[in-house]
């Protein structure tokens, strides 16, 4: 610095008092310690605000793209919930008043996103289908993220990580998250509470055991009763572990009876649940209702023939065998983790903590043991059922990758004690890569097949969403263009600039659209337009297909008592959900009156294998008639049966591996001369107003 030269230099001010900086989160607090590089950094885990925005990404695609897999998820709940939306849709029998079986409260809960989505698109039904489906997919990333942190923060934080990408990218959870069920409903509040339960129960944290009873009872009364079976290790623990607590025997009663009130008192407020449930039920069955209690009724002392094996039994490795598709070796994991807990109790106890608990304190072991329990008790209670359905296990599927988290770092604790017993260098340990690497080679390889399971799920059994879509946007479209009930835009009009195709016109032609053999593949009148209707045609099938529910029944006369009926009907539920139809039965008996003749169907859809034809004097193969049908759309349905079990399981993009499937053509057909008429008879019409 030169001589002379001075600085002036401005600070600022420091009478202001400074902030201290929070100090930062201990570690090794869960459950789950690690025992190399203690002192140094922690692991990467993102926030709960960036797993929030990573999860919703993956999730809102899932909603966009993903496949309608269960007909009961149309017919029991999509179809009620447009039935209130627009005043039409398919009855199933366990919707009817003599049975009762499902809940109008649950379906009201999604009222309102059909709403929001119809406005936005100015009254297109696919807007307020995709609006429910987004719903979904925001609450399942909100209790996913949820269980993600607490896992983190009360368990380990590698654990939590896996567990994250795990959750991530499972071809489960893409199925499920978005899935419009009262199993998928179980499944957040499973996973909500399991957040909560994570917390070591003592006797100063109340919230714990009211928000975890509250949460779980939720999931039993509004979604699926049995999902409470998931809340028997949290109920166990709350009674008779001592979690936090360190209870000596002189004090153990008192602690005891401690714990039954407060397990009681939160029962007795979450059981306030019940009040509008049964409200809006029994408004809407017009007749006290009390929903959980009749699926529990019907499942388990049906009697007289009824009952859940009407509908099929499948084999007692069905679970696993699904399992594995929809998580590939994560149910390896995950079946293995309790073993996993034991092993580990021998060669790396100091995983679960450096003392060892006292008579009077809970062991670590067993605290996460409680944790990894409900997920074999759930596989174990499922199994045990002759009837079995792949949604019946959303609940637990949070639960599989939380198990399969915990086996995989467990055996990562295996390779480092192994490890440091061999180079006898814990210095040496705690600098490898071999650990990270064994553990991103398992997340990478079981992300990679599910992605591949998605893959096949979209390219295999897409086409029935494919050929509903191409009915609104290509067909009806067609029809209105040859007849002059499209507008005709100047020429030069930028497709940006067109409003949206109006297909009000279409009830011009009076169209039915009918489902045969594939009747099982509709996917609901929110992707049908309106004035289309849906009808069936008889098949081999020969058990009870939905009905349509009554359209416009009067109101009854009502005095001044009924003044919330009254609203009722004005407002959400409607007289026709009241109305005792003489048609359905619960012991799965065909009604012909459900049919209608194919002469009668403008539109077919229709599943034809031409390589491996499959007919009968009911199932002949439409799409080969040429002389009566037209293919409007076909796409490849894969012909499961004749294919190679993996390629069918899974998808690659490689020819060779494609060549070993074989595809069938599902097919939206039209009946050229029933269409053609109605194109003639519109077109006549049309033109005969124009020139008056």
């Amino acid at each position: 610095m030169a001589s002379n030269v001075q600085e002036l230099r401005f600070r600022g001010p420091t009478n202001t008092p400074q902030k201290p900086k929070p100090p930062p989160v201990p570690r090794h607090t869960g459950i789950l310690q690690d025992q190399l590089r203690r002192a140094q950094r922690r692991p990467w885990a993102p926030s709960f605000s960036l797993a929030v925005r990573i999860m919703f990404l993956l999730r809102i695609s899932g909603a966009m793209y993903s496949n309608i897999g269960d007909c009961d998820e149309v017919f029991n709940f999509w179809e009620p919930l447009h039935f209130l939306d627009q005043g039409y849709g398919f009855q199933t029998w366990e919707l009817s008043p003599i049975y009762a079986l499902r809940s109008w409260a649950y379906i009201l809960l999604h009222y309102i996103p059909p709403r929001i989505g119809r406005i936005i698109l100015s009254g297109d039904k696919r807007a307020a289908f995709f609006g429910v489906r987004i719903f979904l997919a925001t609450i399942s990333v909100l209790v996913e993220a949820k269980l993600y942190r607490a896992i983190t923060e009360r368990i380990n934080e590698r654990v939590g990580r896996y567990f994250f990408f795990l959750m991530l990218f499972s071809a489960g959870m893409w199925n499920a998250a978005t899935a419009f069920l009262p199993s998928t409903f179980a499944m957040y509040t499973t996973t909500l509470a399991f957040s909560y339960a994570c917390l070591p129960s003592s006797t100063g944290n109340t919230r714990r055991t009211v928000a975890a009873t509250l949460i779980f009872a939720t999931g039993g009364i509004v979604g699926w009763p049995f999902a409470l079976a998931l809340a028997i290790p949290f109920v166990f623990e709350e009674l008779l572990v001592y979690g936090a607590d360190v209870v000596t025997p002189q004090y153990w009663f008192d602690w005891f009876r401690g714990r039954v009130t407060r397990l009681i008192g939160a029962g007795l407020v979450a059981s306030l649940i019940f009040i509008p449930v049964i409200g809006i039920d029994s408004l809407a069955y017009g007749k006290l209702v009390v929903v959980p209690w009749n699926i529990v009724r019907y499942n388990i002392f049906g009697g007289d023939g009824r009952g859940p094996t009407l509908y099929g039994t499948e084999p007692w490795h069905f679970y696993i065998q699904n399992l594995f598709l929809n998580f590939n070796i994560l149910i390896f994991l995950a079946l293995f983790s309790l073993p996993a807990l034991a092993i580990t109790y021998f060669v790396d106890r100091k995983r679960l903590g450096f003392t060892t608990p006292t008579a009077n304190q809970s062991s670590p072991f067993t605290l996460l043991g409680l944790r990894l329990a409900p997920l074999y008790m759930w596989l174990g209670i499922l199994t045990l059922q002759p009837h079995k359905e792949e949604r019946f296990m959303f609940p637990a599927y949070p639960l599989v990758c939380f198990n399969a988290a915990v086996c995989l770092y467990l055996a990562r604790g295996w390779l480092e004690t192994a490890y440091v017993t061999l180079t006898k260098s814990p210095y040496r340990a705690s600098q490898t890569l071999l650990f990270s690497r064994f553990t991103l080679s398992v997340v990478s390889l079981t992300s990679f097949i599910s992605l591949t399971r998605i893959f096949a799920l979209w390219f295999y059994y897409h086409s029935p969403l494919t050929v509903a879509f191409e009915l609104q946007s290509i067909e009806l479209p067609r029809l209105l263009n040859v007849t002059g009930l499209l507008p005709i835009y100047p020429p030069g009009t930028d497709e940006d600039e067109r409003p949206r195709i109006d297909l009000t016109p279409i009830k011009e032609f009076d169209l039915t659209l009918c489902y045969g053999k594939d009747w099982y593949r509709f996917p609901g009148h929110f992707l049908i337009p309106n004035h289309v209707k849906v009808e069936f045609i008889k098949s081999e099938f020969d058990g009870m297909l939905p009905r349509h529910f009554e359209e416009k029944l009067p109101v009854e006369d009502k005095d001044d008592s009924n003044v919330i009926t009254e609203l009722a009907d004005r407002w959400w539920l409607r007289p026709e959900t009241r109305y005792v139809p003489k048609d359905l039965n619960d012991l799965n008996k065909e009604d012909l009156s459900h049919y209608v003749p194919v002469s009668e169907c403008d539109y077919l859809v229709d599943l034809d294998f031409p390589l491996h034809p499959r007919t009968s004097a009911l199932e002949p193969r439409y799409a080969t008639m040429s002389e009566t049908w037209e293919r409007i759309s076909c796409h490849p349905f894969l012909d499961a049966q004749n294919s190679f079990v993996l390629t069918r399981m899974f998808w690659l993009p490689n020819s060779a591996w494609q060549g070993n499937n074989e595809y069938g053509d599902f097919c939206l057909l039209k009946n050229i001369q029933k269409v053609y008429g109605k194109e003639v008879k519109v077109a006549n019409r049309v033109r005969s107003e124009s020139q008056n």
